[in-house]
């Protein structure tokens, strides 16, 4: 967008992206919250308590599955007819996918059927926040002058420490009830509050306008003649094969890090190591409330130093921080574990803050929304979806020893280094 473009027509969707971002990660992260904590026991009560917990965390990595193909249908019609639409559509599936899981009966009370239920609205789940992210970030991006898009759209990116401060502060409060209260009803709420988070994502979201450079960029095609992409996925690949592997490559660290700190800690902190729910949960929505300032801070830090050398930093940090991170988990001590967790969010945000304006700069207008989400949401099934389920079969073979789960961390780190050190700077690209 010009720089001369209205300052609060620009801030009026950057907010609408949080908004909308924060309530689809909270409805997101809730999964992966009552998958570490409680899930087991509401629907796979037969096994032990590991083999549950792995069993869980199987059914959350269905939702990172479904987000490549959210990414594909979302980019496909983003491309083709405009990012608004979209966004609403993706934040509906959400939201109502997210309230009926509260709604759904246990496995003592339908058996199989319950789980397979659970499977299915995860997969629901995947797939709109697969569309989700691509989305809010071109508006953002695409709404923003050339000197602030890392700062603005970091911003999109910030709702999701948001949404886990939000998943894991309800949560808090509603496992501090009885536990037969909690097991009965008491995990249901986080999920049916879904509902009123929905309606005011909608009505925010509906007043924004469509992204500008998507506009002048389908004029310019009626103007010229020149013939809509039929596949703007298959023709995002094909002109940017190089960006395309960038952006997974460049996920694999961000990702991997980001579920170790923020989900594995849980069942990993009070199975492994005894530490209570409510003090995990503490260092978790500690580290996230920080995390709401440093994305903000290293997506500016990028406008003025460039994505590729924020992000390298953030990945170096990671790399040397693998080891230390279960050190200090490990000891026990609260204080020691919140640092722990909020030092890990502090690296990884280096990473986040600047990665919704460099994945957008890798691709031109008519294939930036598949572009972008292709290589967004292409490694999040591996990246992230599967970490809690390895990590906990790591700990199972390794008799809860984390030094396996810490070396391969530290070669998701070595991809992502690679990656980055290949790609362009973008930072001065014009969209």
């Amino acid at each position: 967008m010009p720089d001369s473009a209205s300052s609060s027509r620009t801030r009026r969707v950057v907010f609408a992206s949080f908004i909308g971002t924060t309530i689809e990660w909270y409805d997101f992260f809730l999964y992966g919250t009552a998958a570490a904590l409680v899930f087991n026991r509401l629907f796979f009560p037969e096994l032990d308590p590991v083999t549950g917990t792995m069993a869980s965390f199987a059914t959350y990595a269905i939702g990172f599955f479904a987000r490549p193909l959210g990414g594909v249908i979302f980019g496909h019609y983003g491309d083709r007819i405009g990012r608004k639409s979209m966004l609403i559509i993706s934040l509906m599936m959400m939201g109502i996918a997210t309230v009926l899981i509260g709604l759904l009966p246990t496995y003592h009370q339908i058996g199989l059927w319950a789980p397979a239920a659970l499977v299915f609205l995860r997969f629901i789940q995947g797939v709109g926040v697969g569309g989700e992210w691509g989305g809010a970030v071109l508006m953002a991006v695409e709404h923003s002058g050339s000197s602030r898009r890392g700062y603005h759209a970091s911003w999109v990116q910030a709702g999701v420490p948001v949404g886990m401060l939000l998943a894991n502060g309800v949560f808090m409060l509603t496992s501090r009830l009885d536990e037969a209260i909690f097991l009965s009803w008491g995990w249901r709420v986080p999920f049916l509050l879904g509902t009123l988070l929905l309606v005011v994502g909608m009505f925010i979201r509906l007043k924004i306008v469509e992204s500008p450079v998507f506009a002048k960029a389908l004029a310019e095609q009626e103007r010229s003649g020149e013939k809509e992409s039929r596949l703007p996925v298959i023709d995002a690949i094909r002109r940017h094969p190089r960006n395309v592997l960038v952006a997974m490559g460049a996920r694999f660290a961000e990702n991997a890090y980001f579920y170790i700190f923020t989900v594995l800690v849980l069942s990993f902190g009070s199975q492994q190591l005894g530490i209570g729910k409510p003090s995990l949960l503490n260092s978790v929505m500690i580290g996230s409330a920080v995390q709401l300032v440093a994305i903000p801070a290293f997506g500016a830090l990028s406008d003025h130093w460039g994505r590729r050398p924020v992000y390298l930093a953030g990945t170096i940090f990671l790399l040397l921080f693998a080891f230390p991170f279960f050190w200090l988990i490990g000891t026990k001590i609260p204080v020691l574990v919140t640092l722990a967790v909020v030092l890990g969010l502090i690296g990884h945000s280096a990473l986040y803050g600047p990665q919704a304006a460099f994945f957008s700069e890798l691709f031109d207008t008519r294939v930036r929304y598949s572009g972008a989400s292709i290589g967004y949401q292409l490694a999040a099934p591996f990246a992230g979806g599967l970490i809690p389920l390895i990590a906990t079969w790591f700990l199972k073979r390794s008799g809860g020893d984390p030094t396996p789960i810490a070396w391969y961390l530290i070669g998701m780190a070595i991809i992502t280094l690679v990656s980055v050190w290949l790609a362009e700077e973008t930072n001065r690209k014009s969209l």
